[in-house]
């Protein structure tokens, strides 16, 4: 089988290693072009682009799908099918329509559940208890298109977005092997999407992991582990900026935002609902501590409030 491999982060590098692993030609790898990355802003590959280089691979990094001679170029390279994982790019009806078996998607969730960029991070937000992995054939739609596979994935009360990323990556991988088998095979059996059962997860910013702490503790524990490692949730002590990587659950209760207890297992604070205990916590300029080393070099005390008022 021909492909075309198209994918920009870490998740679709372990899609394409799965591919390199088996028998199949690949033709091209399209990745999104080289970003500035770390202090100094030098101009990164993506690790897409470093596995493909590494293996020899031609690698293709247009602006756009839409012109003309990119078009052309995947016209040339005759696939039977391309494979996209978080590429980034968006692909035009006439790009879906090159290969002989078309475009298929490897998406972080259970469609229709959770369409969209930050599918894994929505996920531990809303306290799922499971997720998965869907085959998708591509359309011109926002993952709308018809379900070739889907393997589903449990999301752990301590997983991260990270953790669960990692999960879904390895899960991804053998599931587009088994599709592709199912393909040669000629055994695919696409199912159409409920629609009535669709939500969307919508990009995240960096200041909606701003901590509310009018809002229980269960949700603010959910937005700690959705969020880390980016954009990393937050919240402010005495005019200073605090990222928090770890909290788990308290009962206690007071004026939200209150500290209400400092001790070896961390930082009390008080919520909409019940507290969170703040375990893991960084200053500027400074590492991730547990909050037993933190509270050493950070001036904090009982009764301080953390956080502004919502605007």
């Amino acid at each position: 089988m021909k492909i075309v491999f198209a994918g920009t982060p870490q998740f679709a590098a372990s899609a394409l290693n799965a591919l390199l692993e088996k028998p199949y030609q690949i033709l091209a790898v399209l990745t999104q072009p080289d970003r500035p990355s770390g202090r100094g802003m030098q101009l990164a590959a993506s690790p897409v682009k470093q596995l493909a280089l590494n293996h020899g691979l031609s690698v293709l990094q247009p602006d756009s799908l839409k012109a003309e001679s990119i078009q052309q170029t995947l016209r040339e390279l005759q696939a039977d099918v391309m494979v996209v994982a978080a590429y980034g790019l968006i692909l035009p009806q006439s790009v879906l329509q090159i290969p002989r078996f078309g475009c298929l998607n490897i998406h972080a969730s259970l469609l229709p559940r959770w369409r969209g960029a930050a599918p894994i991070q929505r996920a531990i937000l809303a306290g799922d208890n499971e997720t998965g992995i869907t085959i998708m054939q591509m359309d011109a739609g926002l993952d709308t298109g018809d379900m070739l596979l889907q393997k589903t994935c449990p999301i752990a009360g301590s997983d991260t977005a990270q953790t669960l990323h990692d999960k879904l990556a390895t899960l991804g991988a053998e599931s587009l092997i088994e599709t592709l088998h199912l393909l040669a095979a000629g055994a695919l059996h696409p199912q159409k999407q409920d629609e009535s059962r669709t939500c969307y997860a919508a990009k995240l910013n960096k200041q909606e992991a701003r901590m509310d702490w009018s809002r229980s503790a269960v949700e603010l524990e959910r937005a700690v582990r959705a969020y880390n490692p980016f954009p990393t949730a937050f919240t402010e002590a005495n005019e200073t900026l605090l990222k928090i990587w770890k909290a788990g659950v308290g009962t206690a209760s007071g004026l939200p935002g209150t500290v209400l207890e400092i001790n070896g297992t961390g930082i009390k604070v008080a919520c909409g609902a019940g507290s969170l205990v703040l375990e893991v916590l960084q200053k500027p300029g400074g590492k991730a501590l547990p909050a037993a080393q933190f509270i050493q070099g950070f001036s904090l005390k009982v009764g301080d409030r953390l956080g502004m008022s919502p605007a």
